[in-house]
């Protein structure tokens, strides 16, 4: 997905523009619990918008033991939260 689709994909829902916000302010690495509490939504809201960003290319997620920790990989994406957030 080019830069406009994954745009596109952030946009379209306030829960993935958190998301991705969270990760970007938090160091760009958590795991479903910890935006689960950020986000105070149930945990399969939270999975499911993780699978929506996954498949556009935006975030990547690493297990670590019974955890996944999740970050940005799409570095056009993290210029362009960091311009949008920018204060």
């Amino acid at each position: 997905r080019g830069l406009v689709g994954s745009e596109m994909c952030i946009r379209d829902s306030p829960v993935r523009l958190c998301i991705v916000k969270g990760l970007l302010e938090n160091g760009g690495c958590c795991n479903v619990t910890y935006m689960q509490n950020c986000l105070n939504a149930p945990q399969s809201t939270v999975s499911q918008h993780l699978q929506k960003l996954k498949a556009a290319g935006i975030i990547e997620g690493k297990r670590d033991g019974l955890m996944v920790n999740y970050k940005i990989c799409n570095e056009k994406i993290k210029e362009l939260l960091s311009v949008l957030f920018s204060d």
